[in-house]
This record gives C-alpha cells, structure tokens and sequence, in this order.
C-alpha cells in the first residue's frame, strides 16, 4: 500500500502529458504548456515520495521512465510543432521525432547507468528539455522566425543525449564554477535586453530553463579547457 501514492505521483505525470495534448489539439497552447509544467511537479514529488515511504525499485523507476516520455517527450514535440513548425513541413516532422527519441535515448541511459552516474546529469534531463519548450510556448514570444526555433528544437534533442555534465545542486559530483555562473548571468542580462521587458514577469519561467541549459553547456566546457581533471 505504501507504493500507491509514489506511482500515483507518476501516473499523474503521464495524465497531466496527455491533457497537455489534448490541449494542444484544441489549439489551447498556453494550458498545454502548462500541464506540461504540472507534470513536472508531478515528476519531482514522485521520487521524493517513494524515498519517503522507502518504496524505490525497478518498478518504480520503469514507470517513471515511460510517464516521463510521454510528457517530456512526445507532448512538447506536438506542442512545438503545432504552435510554431507546421509551417515547416516535413522538415519539422522529423526534427520533433529527433527530439522524442532523443528524449527515449536519454532515459534509457539515465536508468542504466544510475549506478555509475551520481552527483550530475548526463546530458539535459528531460523534464528539463520539455519544460524549456513548454515555458517559451506560454511566454509567447513574437518575432522568432521558425528556422530558428527548429534550430533550437534540435540543439535541445542533442543536448539530451549529449555527454555535457548538467548540475543536480545536490552539492557532489560536478562543482559549478563561479565563472560559468558569472558568463550564464551575463548571458541571460543580454537575452533579457534582446528581448524587452514588456512581458518579462510571463517569460521569466521561460529564462529559468534556459539559464539552466547554457550554465551546463558553459561549465562542461570550462572544466574540459581550464579546470584540472
């Protein structure tokens, strides 16, 4: 009994992906993205839950896995493609089936080397990837052309299967240099500027994401160039 309520978090992840397709389908854009967002609240509380009760296992870490594709995966590809690729054809096609099995690969590595891999990420967890679509779809911004959205779309399904060290802030593993901290919050200063203030407190969500992928992607290569190994 005391495993209900854990996988009872992690259905509710799943539901919440598929509400946020069914949304996307009723060309509710803003709520698909934040069920999204829902799921991974869901998603957070599930483990911490499940280590409450002392109930981790297999199971539990198999149906996280498969609730996680669901929302993380296949809902923000549909709702990337539908709010601002399909215009794109079937050039944008595959780049949102890139992204969903690139999501699947970076599961399927996470759990098998759950023992070997602690104290940092590798490559950009998926709730993390699904979210960052979700956060810009509600943060509206104008202007973006759709090239470049795909473009990002598919630097976001590399990163997922990438070797790039992304921090758990759990204080071990990968230390996060004051440099790269310092070069993401200049980073983030200019893109707010490009960017205006106009709806600044409804992209905020949108900017927490992408901090967290350029801080990532800034750390690994100072550690790779500077730091001592």
């Amino acid at each position: 009994m005391r495993s209900v309520i854990p996988n009872a978090l992690t259905s509710l992840n799943l539901i919440f992906g598929v509400l946020s397709i069914l949304s996307t389908i009723k060309a509710d854009y803003c709520l698909a993205g934040i069920y999204i967002i829902l799921a991974m609240i869901a998603d957070a509380l599930d483990g911490r839950a499940a280590r409450y009760f002392g109930v981790s296992g297999d199971f539990g870490k198999e149906l996280d896995s498969l609730c996680d594709l669901g929302s993380f995966g296949v809902a923000p590809a549909i709702l990337i493609y539908q709010h601002s690729l399909s215009t794109n054809g079937n050039i944008a096609i595959g780049v949102i089936l890139m992204f969903a099995v690139c999501g699947a690969m970076r599961l399927a590595r996470f759990n098998v080397n759950v023992s070997t891999v602690q104290g940092f990420f590798m490559g950009m967890p998926i709730p993390a990837a699904g979210c960052m679509i979700a956060t810009f779809v509600i943060a509206d911004l104008q202007g973006l052309s759709p090239t470049i959205i795909l473009y990002s779309v598919l630097v976001l399904g590399y990163l997922m299967v990438s070797n790039i060290k992304y921090p758990d802030f759990k204080g071990k593993g990968n230390p996060i240099k004051p440099v790269s901290t310092i070069i993401t919050t200049f980073s983030m200063l200019y893109i707010v500027y490009l960017l205006g203030i106009e709806n600044i407190y409804r992209t905020i969500p949108f900017l927490v994401f992408l901090s967290y992928s350029l801080l990532g992607i800034f750390n690994s290569v100072y550690c790779l160039v500077f730091a001592k190994r």
